[in-house]
């Protein structure tokens, strides 16, 4: 089967050797991401939902490279840093993909790989009829 490998060019790809989005055949899959700039600056602080959308948004672009969408998405692993913010990373992980559903877990952490992280998301999608 094919291999397509997206980078997004953060220093944190370059430093570790990954690629935000891997697809093999009509499997994509979408490596731990946070909400940061292409400098690899921490975006919105002080705001889980923000966050949620913002590292939302950046693997749904990477996706789209590997021919992929939201709607493909079938499985999303959503790792925070406090349980108080579940309802805000929940409301903003509702509003991105709608009626898609995919199956989803939010686990707690001890720590994300940037101080000012709140949430870290992967997603693994599979596209229709894709080979």
């Amino acid at each position: 089967m094919e291999r397509t490998n997206v980078s997004t060019g953060t220093v944190w790809e370059e430093r570790v050797g990954y690629c935000r989005v891997v697809r093999v055949g009509p499997f994509v899959y979408a490596a731990g991401t946070l909400c940061t700039d292409d400098d690899g600056e921490m975006l919105h602080p002080h705001s889980a939902y923000q966050q949620t959308l913002g590292a939302l948004e950046k693997i749904e672009r990477s996706m789209k490279k590997a021919g992929a969408s939201r709607t493909d998405v079938v499985r999303t692993r959503m790792y925070i840093m406090h349980l108080r913010d579940q309802e805000d990373v929940g409301r903003a992980h509702k509003e991105f993909f709608g009626q898609v559903l995919p199956v989803s877990t939010m686990i707690e952490v001890k720590g994300l790989a940037a101080p000012t992280a709140l949430v870290e998301i992967e997603v693994d999608a599979v596209v229709a009829g894709g080979a």
